[in-house]
């Protein structure tokens, strides 16, 4: 495969000289430019690709395909650059292929409540348009991600408890092929039994079988009402116990995130909250006036139950808003936390039935290492997160950190969940795909991979060793 800059080799310049036509100034080979999309927000190497193009269309996608593929550059498609598994790294260099200048909203069809996003769009930028049609996207994943970057990885976030993920809200796709072929796949209609499901194979593939250029979205109508709350707990059991209770009894909670008192101490600092620095969860509840109250109460009698107190509404929508803010940058707080360490993200799933015993496992490895390492999760599908916050002087802190993180994924594969229930493979979990899905499973994976892309030109070296 042609690099720049990395076996001397160089693309072949009618490659170069073809994508520098096609393209203009939004084609570079500047070092700082490419740099930018070497690396990912936690991934820590930087592996840069060779050259950066910024296209703005579908129609151009292809063509920068079409021309890597007649002459075997890796293609490396990028968007906001907020994935956490080194999924835009270049390991074998090639042509970084950023789409975050697709942006347009190409058409929001309120009756039958979908819409066409180009695959730079974001999740603020599409839910700011929609803010007058009183319609909402509730796939939130914290970062203000490209909807592109989240249907390649299928992420969820905060919201999942209630709206799915981005496997469930994914109603069709636009992709270029390695070849630079274009297909469509999914429709309008609510359900299709028409040959396979081309939308489902493409979501959560990481970019390794074609771009994804647009996508089509499922909206949903804004609540009559949404109530946030926060509640503090004597113990990190006690909390997560009540959102065991909370889910199995069937309270249909839009949002129920845990932080442990690492996280909230974090909180407290970087957001200027003055919560009480013992494990916390946060609620938020949608539907009418009588409903989001019924189960706010349920929710406050649960939490009671396990030593939960010091509940506090926020029911205005500035309220909300600082209270989901803080959630959110509980990334961001963790990096201050620790001046100069760096943070590694880490995520598990597991059934709900078994998220005490996971997250008080992992709690009491942390803490036996050593290390800083704040807990925060959606836990009402079992999905949680540690943020290791490691100093990059110590290599053995990086070591105990990964030493528990393979024993936080262990146990969750061992229970039936998930190496990763949002982040995705990448290059960092490659390890662990056989140990949850079996050595077959995964080689039907690779001979669907060696189909859609035999010159193995898409994203390499992610998902699989």
């Amino acid at each position: 495969m042609a690099s720049i800059g990395v076996d001397g080799t160089g693309f072949a310049p009618t490659a170069t000289r073809a994508l520098e036509i096609l393209l203009g100034d939004r084609f570079t080979t500047a070092r700082a430019v490419r740099d930018q999309y070497g690396r990912g927000e936690s991934y820590p190497h930087l592996l840069s690709p060779d050259a950066a193009a910024f296209p703005v269309s579908t129609e151009e996608v292809g063509r920068i395909a079409a021309i890597c593929h007649a002459h075997r550059i890796p293609m490396v498609p990028s968007g906001a650059g907020t994935s956490l598994e080194g999924h835009i790294t270049a390991p074998l260099g090639g042509l970084g292929i950023n789409l975050s200048r697709m942006d347009r909203i190409v058409a929001v069809n309120e009756a039958d409540l979908d819409c066409v996003v180009e695959a730079g769009v974001t999740r603020e930028q599409l839910n700011q348009h929609l803010r007058a049609s009183g319609l909402f996207f509730p796939i939130d994943p914290g970062a203000n991600a490209s909807l592109g970057g989240m249907a390649s990885t299928r992420a969820s976030g905060t919201n999942a408890v209630r709206y799915g993920t981005m496997a469930h809200n994914v109603l069709g796709l636009t992709v270029i092929q390695p070849d630079g072929r274009m297909i469509r796949t999914g429709g309008r209609a609510r359900k299709s039994a028409a040959g396979y499901d081309l939308t489902r194979l493409y979501v959560g593939s990481e970019g390794t079988l074609g771009i994804i250029t647009e996508v089509r979205l499922r909206l949903y109508g804004m609540a009559e009402t949404m109530v946030a709350a926060t509640c503090a707990f004597d113990t990190l059991a006690g909390a997560v116990e009540s959102v065991i209770q909370l889910v199995q009894i069937g309270v249909p909670v839009a949002r129920v995130e845990l932080l442990d008192d690492a996280q909230v101490r974090a909180c407290n600092l970087y957001s200027g909250l003055a919560m009480p620095e013992k494990p916390h969860l946060f609620f938020e509840f949608h539907g009418s006036k009588l409903a989001t109250q019924e189960q706010a109460e349920t929710a406050q009698a649960i939490a009671s139950e396990h030593g939960g107190s010091g509940f506090e509404w926020a029911v205005a929508t500035e309220d909300r808003n600082r209270l989901w803010k803080a959630r959110h940058n509980a990334y961001f707080a963790s990096v201050a936390l620790r001046p100069g360490a760096e943070v590694w993200t880490s995520d598990v799933c597991v059934p709900v039935s078994h998220l005490a015993d996971a997250v008080l496992a992992v709690r009491a490895d942390i803490d036996r290492n050593g290390l800083v390492a704040p807990i925060v999760g959606h836990v009402g599908d079992g999905n949680f997160h540690v943020l290791f916050a490691i100093d990059p002087a110590d290599p053995s802190e990086r070591d105990r950190a990964e030493t528990v993180y393979a024993a936080m994924i262990d146990r969750a594969i061992a229970v039936g969940g998930s190496c990763t229930g949002e982040h995705g493979i990448g290059m960092v979990k490659r390890k662990h795909l056989i140990a949850e899905h079996g050595a077959d499973a995964v080689e039907t994976m690779r001979l669907l991979k060696q189909a859609l892309d035999p010159l193995a030109l898409m994203n390499p070296g992610k998902i699989f060793l």
